[in-house]
């Protein structure tokens, strides 16, 4: 399957139906009066967030939505049937946009969000309607309303706990598929990762988080320069950021500063973010070169960077254990203290 994270789509809500101008005709009921019923009303079209879709690709291969017409209203008072309501299902995280893509309609984070985008025109009224003392035979009907119609964009911003960043070829889909299920293209070139890839990690019983793993950026990807800045997004809503340095290129202080960079060029918080810094790829190096690129990352971030592998999985159990744990503070939730399991507490008789 395909990932898609834009797309735009028409819609069209139900059209009213038109009233009825009808008069009562019964033998041997004289003066029967009008009877028209009302128009039904158009169809509304509405976007609902669920939680079986994580990509837009759907909207490749239909991209028109339109409500049902209401039914004309009929003679003998009765009301035409309403126009059944279209339902657009969308991934949880989508923003709908205007078609200007600046104004924000909706965003739909949670699943079962529904937001109203086209609503369907009232049926007509029948000229029962306006029967009264002075105009007992009314000769008039009401239209339906018309349809509204509009164009919009739908964007996606995956909704994970952590995100992982940093230059290409950093190792950050290697890391993914150690911690998680997920099945990343892993190969030994840049941009391997062309879109956005999740992955729910599992730490402990009842313990997991989602962990978003981005297309590699570059300097000047704000402005475009490999595969740019667009898949950002998708880490906007996350707790904290996993910046992954490759331990193996010699200026790993250049390479923190880049990505860096970039993430204050693009906005959206994402420089405000708590950051987790590490030193991937540790399995490569000699001691004596981690130790000193370790203290080069840790000067450059102004902390202590973490030590990782995600190919031989040294360091990763101490680094998810940082994860949980922030994921548990940012929810409001004090994590517990370990402790020794020899250790009885003090004697009480």
């Amino acid at each position: 399957m395909k990932f898609l994270d834009r797309a735009k789509i028409y819609l069209a809500s139900g059209a009213g139906g038109n009233g009825c101008l009808s008069f009562r005709r019964e033998k041997f009921v004289e003066f029967g009066g009008p009877n028209g019923g009302d128009g039904g009303r158009g169809g509304h079209v509405f976007a609902e967030a669920v939680e079986n879709l994580n990509t837009l690709i759907d909207f490749r291969y239909q991209q028109h939505f339109r409500a049902d017409n209401g039914r004309p209203g009929e003679g003998s008072n009765r009301t035409g049937a309403d126009g059944a309501d279209r339902i657009i299902k969308v991934p949880v995280g989508t923003q709908i946009f205007e078609e200007d893509e600046d104004t924000l309609i909706a965003d739909l984070e949670t699943a079962g969000e529904r937001v109203l985008l086209a609503k369907g025109g009232n049926g007509g009224w029948g000229n029962a309607r306006f029967k009264s003392s002075t105009n007992q035979a009314p000769r008039r009907a009401n239209p339906g309303q018309p349809a509204e119609m509009r164009t919009i964009w739908l964007r996606l911003k995956l909704i994970a706990d952590f995100g992982l960043v940093g230059l290409p070829n950093a190792g950050k889909s290697t890391f993914l598929a150690r911690v998680s299920a997920a099945k990343p293209k892993i190969a030994d070139y840049p941009f391997t990762t062309l879109h956005p890839n999740l992955g729910v990690v599992r730490v402990g019983e009842g313990e997991s988080f989602v962990l978003a793993d981005i297309p590699g950026l570059i300097e000047g990807a704000h402005e475009g320069a490999g595969i740019g800045d667009r898949f950002l997004g998708h880490v906007e809503r996350c707790a904290a950021l996993l910046h992954l340095v490759d331990g193996t290129q010699e200026d790993v202080a250049g390479a923190y500063r880049t990505v860096r960079g970039e993430l204050d060029a693009y906005g959206g918080g994402l420089v405000d973010k708590k950051e987790f810094v590490a030193l991937n790829k540790i399995d490569a190096l000699t001691p004596d070169e981690r130790d000193a690129r370790l203290r080069a990352l840790s000067k450059a971030a102004g902390r202590p960077a973490l030590i990782v592998s995600g190919a031989s999985g040294e360091g990763v159990d101490n680094v998810l254990r940082l994860l949980m744990t922030e994921k548990k503070r940012a929810a409001g939730i004090e994590p517990e203290i370990e402790t020794d399991p020899h250790d009885d507490g003090p004697w009480t008789p």
